[in-house]
């Protein structure tokens, strides 16, 4: 068979190179003994044949070359030229012979399909699906090569262009193969996935259907019917009005024709049929042994594949085994709790999932709790259900941290069909109890006799000598040993810090929640909160914040430092003349806070020390939003008013009857309150502490494989496991070490493109819950009211904060904020992001500094337009998009 034509029979899943990802999966389903109507692939070696005859698109390359995913006039400048010009190249003789060969071969009175078939296409991680043309019945010798010439010029219509730039693809390595196969003219058709493509239930098959040729339903003419299966069995049916349908033409092409009345909401496929189409479908998938995106039709009786591709868009799976019987897993987003839902190379994750302090036998190993899918961490909490009270409280607890998120677990765990598969358990592990009792004592301890106001200073005691120790355990040692000592510190570090450090924020939260319900049923007062929490002392991250305005500060006295952070020069503030007070307090900062960074809890992020310059445009906001010295009265001003509405609550209580009691308990919570709630940032502040040096010591170790030739960069030992690594500096990496690390990279990139679900379960559906009905204006973006107050101004995007530009008056849009955003909210009036709850980072630092916010609005950073003029409302939980005043000048 010549190297320009190949026919089904001879092709496989390995023939990509030679006729795309449709071509080879229609030759590998022809050989595997699928229904497949006959046909062959023009391949990309007769493509190659064809593009060669012209000397003229080289020149096209280059140009294309130049040009931007976003820039779409050139792309369809550059697009039709191209097209334009390659209808005019003739197809060269050779390829024209074998084409006709192999036709007259199949039945020259029979009609065809023709598709293109790209060498991007129908991959694990790139469709491409839609890209270029596809011709239908296509009858005669003449039109066949007509419609093969405009598949190979279809490789550059605009939207083919765009996807490849916007992909990264080279334009000159993505080849293009052609799919002639034999025209079915069906009386159904549609497309099947064998996995719920909306849900990512992997259970189940969901099958479109219409009356006549399926692209009608592709190209969106008509609405079809779904129909859902499920362990062998039609599980949903919606029928839908089906007025059109396309059919084919005798004499070639086709033709959309209105469907008679009484065929519009007939259902489209019998209910035998469509259990013996998802069945189909199973095989295919097990073939496969991935989930299939399948378009099928039925014609003369039987059913015909007439394409099969991965499905791009599920999100993975975690690698859970489940019993026979057993309820799917409860799986929560870790990054959702953390408030960084971007995705993690492998090394972070082991790092997170060795340092969580259950489910797992040994300090060394990671938990068998948490599990990895799409470069994100998901926590099983599915043994927790097992209790009748935790099903109860557990998504209460959770609504603090994700409203969405607590809503879709709720709705899920209630389910009968859950309950039942779970394992019994009347009460907690007593693993669990022992674990949990020094933390009730000392949060009893706190809230009822220990002195508040030197809680502080206990926790600030406990953690300097928890990172003394740290240090000196590490002092002195290299290679396995310390690797070994990381692996152990790392998995003790959080279970001595929730039994030590939790008991004092949660003394303030506590506090908090019994504050608000005395006021209220004392006082009918139920607006305190807000005020009370505003300055709290002792909060790291407020400090933080603060100390970026110290630097502000000092650098508007040094006209050096000024331009130096306005350029983004980081390394040369240490030379400025008159920058002495700046580099003294930025030497200071990078002590206290040089560990931390946006992102923090990835172990693999650059640290503000690492990389400055992403410290500076913060400085440079504060610079130019706020005035000297502003900030420091901001937060003392703060201070005051909250100690004047806690004297305020605690006079009114007194004069209520038994008021002196009431009045000493009120007080009493108060004292707790105020100077313990700052203390919620302390645990993480620890743990990062660890994080700065743990990063230090392995990239040590991973210098020491680089000049042992083991890894080719010391960033590369962010791809393998703290276990990996051990083997590696012990002399015995993998045999396949530079693969390993290389095909990580890889998906690494896929994973970065992903959105991680809120919470899903071990079959890959996605809990996504409802949120309650507010009180919202029409039109507007319904979130989480997490901070109260209203207020309009100018939108300003931020994706990273080393990107940020914010100015006075503006509110913050972020897809989510940790203790690394903290420097850009003195500059900000309001804020709002995609992720979060009432005790999330953004959330309380909000409440701290008295601006509006709203969180958990999906897509807010693309549905809010940087420049937008809007009303954010964080008392309802809206935001809404306004016109612009008139007459003002907004940017």
């Amino acid at each position: 068979m010549s190297g320009y034509v190949l026919e089904f029979r001879h092709i496989d899943r390995t023939s990509l190179p030679q006729v795309g990802g449709k071509g080879a999966n229609l030759g590998e389903m022809t050989q595997a003994g699928f229904p497949v109507p006959p046909g062959f692939c023009v391949t990309t070696e007769a493509y190659r044949a064809f593009i060669e005859r012209s000397g003229a698109m080289e020149g096209y390359f280059r140009r294309l070359e130049g040009v931007g995913a976003d820039q779409l006039e050139a792309i369809a400048e550059l697009g039709g030229d191209i097209r334009g010009y390659l209808q005019t190249v003739a197809i060269p003789e050779e390829v024209s012979e074998r084409v006709v060969e192999c036709w007259s071969r199949l039945g020259e009175v029979q009609a065809y399909a023709v598709r293109s078939s790209a060498t991007a296409e129908d991959l694990p991680t790139a469709s491409f699906a839609g890209q270029q043309d596809t011709y239908l019945n296509v009858c005669g010798k003449e039109q066949l090569l007509q419609a093969i010439r405009r598949c190979w010029a279809s490789l550059f219509t605009d939207r083919a262009i765009s996807y490849r730039a916007k992909n990264g693809f080279d334009h000159r390595s993505v080849l293009l193969s052609v799919v002639v196969q034999q025209m079915v003219f069906p009386e159904v058709s549609g497309i099947m996935f064998t996995a719920d493509p909306v849900s990512g239930h992997r259970g189940t098959v969901s099958i479109d259907a219409s009356f006549g040729l399926g692209e009608a339903l592709v190209s969106g003419l008509v609405s079809a019917d779904l129909y859902q299966v499920r362990s062998g069995g039609i599980l949903t049916k919606k029928i839908a009005r089906k007025k059109l349908a396309i059919y084919a033409l005798p004499g070639g092409g086709t033709q959309t024709q209105e469907l008679p009345e009484a065929m519009q909401e007939r259902q489209a496929l019998s209910d035998e049929r469509i259990e013996e189409l998802a069945g189909l479908g199973e095989r295919i998938k097990r073939h496969y042994g991935a989930d299939q995106d399948i378009e099928w039709c039925w014609a003369d009786g039987r059913l015909y594949i007439v394409q099969s591709r991965p499905i791009t868009s599920l999100y993975p799976l975690p690698d859970i085994d489940i019993a026979e019987g057993e309820s799917p897993h409860v799986l929560l987003s870790f990054g959702h709790q953390q408030m960084m839902t971007d995705a993690m190379k492998p090394l972070a994750i082991d790092v997170l999932r060795t340092m969580l302090p259950f489910g797992k036998p040994a300090l060394r190993e990671p938990s068998r709790l948490a599990y990895s899918a799409g470069g994100r961490i998901f926590l099983d909490m599915t043994p927790l259900f097992s209790l009748r009270s935790a099903r109860r409280l557990l998504p209460k607890l959770l609504t603090a941290i994700d409203e969405q998120m607590a809503s879709g677990i709720a709705e899920y765990i209630r389910q009968d069909d859950f309950v039942r598969g779970l394992p019994k358990q009347k009460g907690l592990p007593l693993t669990v109890l022992r674990f949990m009792r020094p933390i009730a004592f000392r949060l009893a301890r706190n809230l009822i006799a220990a002195r508040p106001e030197q809680a502080a200073a206990e926790l600030n005691d406990w953690m300097e000598t928890f990172i003394r120790e740290s240090e000196q355990r590490l002092a002195g040692t290299r290679g396995e040993p310390r690797i070994v000592g990381l692996q152990e510190r790392t998995g003790a570090v959080l279970r001595k810090l929730f039994t030590e450090v939790m008991a004092y924020p949660m003394a303030g939260i506590v506090s908090s929640r019994l504050i608000a319900r005395l006021a209220e049923r004392w006082l009918g007062e139920t607006d305190m909160m807000p005020i009370l929490n505003k300055s709290l002392p002792g909060n790291v991250t407020s400090e933080l914040g603060l100390m970026i305005g110290d630097l502000a500060d000092a650098a508007r006295r040094s006209p050096e430092v000024t331009r130096l952070l306005q350029d983004g020069d980081a390394g040369r503030l240490g030379l400025a003349k008159d920058g002495g007070e700046f580099v003294a307090l930025w030497d200071r900062f990078m002590e206290l806070y040089g560990m931390r960074c946006p992102g923090e809890i990835d172990i693999t992020r650059p640290r503000w020390r690492d990389d400055a310059g992403t410290l500076l445009p913060s400085i440079v906001s504060h610079m130019r939003t706020m005035e000297p010295g502003e900030h420091r009265e901001r937060f003392a001003q703060g201070a005051r008013e909250a100690e004047r509405a806690a004297e305020e609550l605690t006079a009114r209580v007194r004069a209520l009857p038994f008021g002196r009691l009431k009045a000493k308990l009120m007080s009493r919570l108060l004292r707790v309150y105020r100077h313990t709630m700052g203390l919620r940032e302390h645990p993480k502040y620890t743990m990062i502490r660890w994080f700065g040096m743990m990063r230090g010591a392995l990239l040590e170790d991973a210098q020491e494989l680089v000049r042992a030739g083991t890894l080719d960069a010391a960033e590369d030992a962010f791809y393998l496991t703290l276990e990996e690594l051990r083997q590696a500096v012990q002399g015995q990496p993998d045999e396949r070490l530079a693969e390993i690390i290389a095909e990580r990279k890889r998906e690494y990139e896929r994973f970065r493109g992903l959105t991680p679900p809120r919470a899903m379960t071990s079959d890959g559906e996605m809990l996504t819950g409802r949120r309650k009905r507010q009180d919202a204006p029409e039109g507007a973006l319904l979130g989480t009211p997490v901070s109260a107050g209203v207020v309009e101004g100018i939108a300003r995007v931020v994706l990273q904060p080393s990107e940020a530009r914010l100015n006075k008056g503006e509110i913050m849009i972020a897809p989510f904020t940790d203790p690394g955003w903290t420097p850009l909210f003195h500059s900000a009036i309001g804020l709002v992001m995609e992720v979060g709850g009432l005790m999330t980072h953004g959330a309380v630092v909000a409440r701290e500094y008295g601006l509006p916010a709203v969180v958990g609005i999906d897509g807010a950073t693309r549905r809010i337009r940087d420049g937008d003029y809007i009303r954010v409302d964080g008392t309802r939980g809206y935001v809404l998009i306004l016109p612009k005043p008139e007459g003002e000048d907004l940017p």
